[in-house]
């Protein structure tokens, strides 16, 4: 055993103050994973993986990770190739804006698109949906066409838009899912892979694809 914790990976969930932290340790700490609940910079900044976690508004959680300076960990550690995964709204600040209410916000503009409400006759989408998984997926790897993954939100990206110009960049890996119309339900790209469902409340096939997160790291 010793070899095996001698070589578990260290993974940050980054605390700043908008994320069911506690349950996001849990579900790492069952994959082997060294789990630290922190915003100490150092420690974000040097962990082999950083999960930013993220309930409720986009502006909040905007204004709750500046001032726990996680955009500039953030764009930091992608700068350098260094892993980040993003979890619910922890996802959707990573996109260019949000809009609640009318009211835009600016995310952190790692991907262009607007986190814009859902069109459904029951909002929030609150359950078990499943996922239409791209092909060669590294995050939904093991999992069947009907892993049901558990979402809770009221907004979404609906519209992907960003045009991969340098053809020896590979293109992320967007994956979808419907309540009343497609939205993205997580995309990889390269060091940044986000998904919007709870994958740490998602059972088996969530565990499954933390597994697979922590296995790239």
């Amino acid at each position: 055993m010793s070899g095996a914790s001698r070589s578990a990976k260290k993974v940050v969930v980054f605390d700043y103050g908008f994320g069911n932290v506690r349950s996001a340790e849990r579900a790492l700490a069952r994959t082997g994973a060294d789990v630290e609940i922190t915003r100490d910079f150092d420690t974000a900044m040097n962990a082999d993986g950083l999960l930013v976690p993220g309930v409720g508004a986009f502006a909040a959680c905007m204004r709750g990770l500046k001032e726990a300076r996680g955009d500039w960990i953030i764009g930091r550690r992608l700068s350098g190739g260094r892993p980040v995964m993003g979890i619910c709204v922890g996802m959707q600040i990573l996109f260019a804006r949000g809009i609640e209410h009318g009211v835009e916000t600016e995310g952190l503009d790692e991907w262009p698109g607007a986190v814009e409400p859902l069109q459904a006759e029951i909002v929030p989408h609150m359950g078990w949906n499943t996922v239409d998984a791209p092909a060669g997926s590294e995050l939904f790897a093991g999992l069947d066409a009907d892993a049901r993954f558990y979402f809770v939100h009221s907004y979404a990206v609906q519209d992907w838009s960003l045009e991969v110009l340098n053809p020896t960049m590979r293109a992320p890996k967007v994956a979808w899912s419907t309540h009343g119309k497609p939205f993205v339900a997580a995309v990889e790209n390269g060091a940044l892979w986000a998904t919007q469902f709870h994958p740490e409340k998602s059972g088996d096939a969530g565990a499954q694809l933390l597994t697979n997160w922590i296995g790239t790291l």
